[in-house]
Parts: C-alpha cells; sequence; structure tokens
C-alpha cells in the first residue's frame, strides 16, 4: 500500500461516496494508500464539521481551558468513549483529547489552545546558557515535548527548543553545548558536569515515561468499556 498526499477535496469526495453507499471500504483505503482508523478520522470530521473539517485550515480550532477540562472530566467518568467526546466537543483529534488527559492526570493546569497560527511561535529567540538549555530541554520533555509550555515558561522561541531537543535527541547532553564565541566555551566543561546534565534529562525522559505508561492503563481500562 503505498502513501501520498491526499487533497482536502479527495476526503470530501471519499467520505461523501462511502456515507452515500457508493463506494466500499476496502477500495477507497486501496486507491488512498491509507489505514482504516485515518479514514474513520475523516468520517468522523465531516460528520461533525461538515466538509470544512477536511481541510487543513480547520486545524486551527481553539478550545478554552473549560471546554478542554469539561471533555476529559466526561470521558474520565464512562460518559462516552474518545470518539464520542470528539463528537460532542467538537475536537478536531482523538490525539488532541488523549494530550489534555495526560496534561489533567499529572495536574498540570489546561490551557486555552489557540490552534496553529498562534502568535506564541513568534516569540523571539534569547541568549541562553548551557545550565539554562539543559533545565528547559528537561522541562519540554518531561512534559510530553509540550513546546508552548517551554516558550511560555522560559522566554526562548520555538525554533530554539526544537532545535535543543532534536540535537538532545541526537547527541546527548554534548548537543547542548554551545561553541560559539570568544568567551570560555561550554566544550571545556567537566565531564561530571556533563554526565550530571546528561543524568537530569534522563530523569526527566523517565518521569514522563512512568506517566505516560500510568495513564495509558487508565485509558485501556475506560476504553475497554466500550468495545
Amino acid at each position: 500500500m503505498f502513501k501520498r498526499k491526499v487533497s482536502s477535496e479527495e476526503k470530501i469526495t471519499a467520505v461523501e461516496s462511502y456515507l452515500n453507499g457508493d463506494r466500499q471500504l476496502h477500495t477507497i483505503l486501496e486507491q488512498y494508500g491509507i489505514a482504516k482508523e485515518s479514514f474513520r478520522t475523516w468520517v468522523r470530521n465531516y460528520q461533525i464539521f461538515g466538509g470544512e473539517g477536511l481541510r487543513d485550515k480547520h486545524r486551527k480550532a481553539s478550545y478554552s481551558a473549560q471546554t478542554q477540562t469539561a471533555a476529559v472530566k466526561d470521558y474520565l467518568s464512562g460518559a462516552g468513549s474518545q470518539a464520542d467526546i470528539c463528537k460532542k466537543y467538537k475536537i478536531y483529534s482523538r490525539s488532541q483529547l488523549q494530550n489534555w488527559i495526560k496534561m489533567y492526570n499529572s495536574h498540570r493546569e489546561l490551557r486555552p489552545s489557540r490552534g496553529r497560527g498562534s502568535d506564541i511561535y513568534m516569540t523571539k529567540g534569547r541568549n541562553t546558557t548551557y545550565e539554562e538549555r539543559v533545565e528547559i530541554v528537561s522541562y519540554c520533555i518531561e512534559h510530553g515535548n509540550d513546546y508552548t509550555a517551554a516558550i511560555e515558561k522560559y522566554g526562548v522561541s520555538y525554533q530554539q527548543i526544537y532545535s535543543w531537543v532534536r540535537k538532545y535527541n541526537e547527541k546527548g547532553a554534548e548537543g547542548l553545548v554551545d561553541k560559539r564565541g570568544k568567551r570560555k566555551p561550554e566544550s571545556e566543561m567537566t565531564e561530571l558536569e556533563k554526565l550530571r546534565a546528561e543524568n537530569r534529562v534522563l530523569e526527566a525522559r523517565n518521569k514522563r515515561l512512568e506517566l505516560e505508561c500510568a495513564v495509558l492503563k487508565k485509558l485501556e481500562e475506560i476504553e475497554g468499556r466500550w468495545r
């Protein structure tokens, strides 16, 4: 099965032909090279938002903190499956709902979401020390690569955080060393200092993984009620 980018118009045509009974599911999946779950998402978004729900610009939808909290509480109380809750609150994707659930269960504040194109991504970068970069990357990883939260907390740019996390994933704590400029290079840090920085980020990653395992276990229990 091949994969290619499917246009908004193709998605709408495929969903409408399926709902009208003109085409069978397996022929649509084969034509567009998509998985069954992906097509189910198209159908759900079409039923909730109409044709606009399958256009890229619709992903800019924003949700208040109250809406996020209500959706999470409804789901955790067993008021419906994830698909049911997404339909009720007009949530574009289940992954978005799942992210809110993780934040709620980890006692993190649910903030109004701005959708793509938010001015949060226009935040300018600033100079940082090695210790700051370690702290920022640790925070970002511990919180599920929540770049927006890190931008708001530390006042750095999206490009900076994305680059630091990528470099850490590629090279470890060594990737966060800034070797530019004439001041004493950070590369002269002792191995002990680098090891401490590495351990700090690894501890943050372990905390995130432990939380994700606990949340996934809870979600599986809840989803089991709707199977």
